[in-house]
């Protein structure tokens, strides 16, 4: 039936299936606040909203005096952007899908938007529809791609004018905001919309209902699209598809509805920094933690770098990327079109972790048992028992710890090294 321009409505369309199954994603934060490359994508705001001395000092020192935020857009040039190489990466990543900034707090639209005049990638800096290259190559390589949109706009006038009138009117939504959405999910056809900026006005402002219940009912893509929660202030856990909830939110028991982490390779940015340094980096290890204990707690795991202005993603990102990759190589048989089990971790630990698929049962460890033992509390086993490991062939010696419950495997013989090996291991468990 068609959904009514209202939550109650719009909250019972069935999520498309494709969005659980695909359980990993990658998200890419680039724009003109990729030129400076400091502080974070929310340069602007703080040096100019904020006034922040240390942003101001930053300027002062790097540019010439006067200068304005807009004489970085020709600097944002994409010159070494190659949109196959990301799509390999991503591809490489183990990624199932793929979700770029259209457009981030600043306005400024990374395609040639009618609406944002001069203040785009088609008319200024790179000269290219930055989202039409990049979703042409994914859609080679299969992934799905995602939309990210900022409602808000920092400095538009137009909004400024809005805000000043209590969101009593809505010039900024009717004139710039709303048909840039529209023409990017007819233009696009996107997978994913991953709306944000939403916080400052409710729905009313903003018209998200009509627009979601467009999108759902007459758009291109209303079969397959998946949203997320951030529509309006108060919106975020409560309405829209999936739910963020917030950025590199851990729900810690398993929730009752379809959500996402969203994490970032450096761990104090979303993008690009110059002055980024290892320890803000995330390792192997945590990157694949995260990515087990969301979604083992069922949700779908989205990291994120940060691309340079030419459209470089820095080999420390590459190579963190790769990393999860090979491990989803060997270990995705218990991530992708998995399901949460009974119980999401072991009792009194938070190196196991559980997931499901059918009629097997994936203990995820992250820590190699010192003896070599891994022991299991949860599942029940039976006779015709049979414990293999991911990567590795042939069957799993295994005892029942106490009788009728819990396990204790044998694991295979690592050879030893001064080093703790790599983080996260898999078994697979059939008639538990």
């Amino acid at each position: 039936p068609p959904f009514r321009p209202d939550w109650r409505s719009l909250d019972a369309r069935p999520l498309p299936a494709w969005f659980d199954r695909a359980k990993v994603g990658v998200f890419v934060h680039w724009g003109v606040f990729s030129v400076p490359a400091w502080g974070s994508e929310w340069f602007w705001w703080h040096w100019q909203g904020r006034r922040d001395a240390a942003y101001e000092r930053f300027v002062r020192s790097r540019f010439p005096p006067g200068t304005s935020y807009a004489e970085f857009a020709p600097h944002f040039t994409a010159h070494d952007f190659q949109p196959r190489q990301w799509a390999e990466l991503f591809w490489r990543a183990g990624a199932r899908y793929v979700v770029l900034t259209t457009k981030h707090h600043e306005g400024f639209t990374n395609w040639g938007s009618p609406r944002s005049w001069n203040w785009n990638s088609v008319d200024t800096g790179p000269h290219r529809d930055l989202v039409g290259e990049l979703g042409e190559a994914l859609r080679e390589r299969n992934l799905r791609y995602g939309l990210y949109h900022s409602l808000m706009e920092w400095f538009n006038p137009l909004y400024l004018a809005d805000k000043k009138n209590g969101f009593k009117t809505q010039d900024f939504v009717i004139k710039k905001m709303m048909p840039e959405l529209y023409d990017l999910v007819l233009k696009y056809k996107p997978d994913l919309i991953w709306s944000d900026g939403d916080w400052e006005a409710p729905d009313s402002y903003w018209n998200s209902t009509s627009f979601l219940a467009w999108l759902y009912n007459d758009s291109p893509v209303k079969d397959t699209v998946v949203v997320n929660d951030r529509w309006c202030k108060g919106c975020s856990c409560r309405h829209g598809g999936f739910y963020n909830c917030a950025d590199k939110y851990r729900p810690g028991t398993l929730p009752d509805h379809k959500w996402e982490m969203c994490s970032s390779v450096d761990k104090m940015s979303w993008g690009y920094r110059s002055n980024m340094s290892i320890a803000e980096v995330m390792d192997e290890a945590s990157i694949i933690e995260e990515l087990v204990q969301t979604v083992s707690l069922g949700g779908n795991y989205l990291l994120n770098v940060g691309p340079t202005k030419e459209g470089v993603i820095v080999p420390i990102f590459q190579e963190r990327l790769l990393a999860l990759g090979r491990w989803l190589d060997i270990n995705g048989e218990a991530i992708y079109e998995s399901q949460p089990w009974r119980v999401q971790k072991e009792n009194n630990t938070d190196t196991v972790w559980y997931t499901s698929r059918g009629q097997a049962v994936y203990a995820i460890f992250l820590l190699w048992p010192r003896d070599g033992v891994l022991k299991l509390c949860s599942p029940v086993p039976c006779p015709a028992t049979q414990v293999t490991m991911l990567g590795y062939a042939g069957t799993l010696k295994w005892q029942e710890e106490s009788p009728g419950k819990g396990l204790l495997i044998t694991l295979p013989h690592m050879l030893p090294s001064p080093l703790p090996p790599q983080s996260g291991w898999a078994v697979r468990l059939e008639g538990v």
